[in-house]
């Protein structure tokens, strides 16, 4: 599998750590442009600039497994 792109917009990187996902959804109830559940009910990344770095950032934290990890253009992780 291809490494994560840097989002253009917002200049971050969103991954879903699936081994942790258990497929809760809270991701996808706030944030439905940006992640969705796949056909095993685990949460994946469409498209990292359809919101705010505030809200993406927001929803990861509200990860009740913190599976979603925030990174700057940088590599610096800004979340969790």
């Amino acid at each position: 599998m291809a490494a994560p792109q840097v989002s253009p917009k917002n200049r971050i990187v969103v991954e879903v750590d699936r081994a942790l996902c258990f497929g809760f959804g809270d991701c996808v109830d706030t944030l439905p442009d940006v992640v969705a559940l796949d056909d095993e009910q685990k949460a994946y990344v469409i498209d990292p600039d359809a919101a705010s770095v505030d809200d993406i950032a927001e929803a990861a934290q509200n990860c009740p497994v913190d599976a979603i990890v925030v990174t700057d253009e940088h590599g610096e992780q800004l979340y969790p």
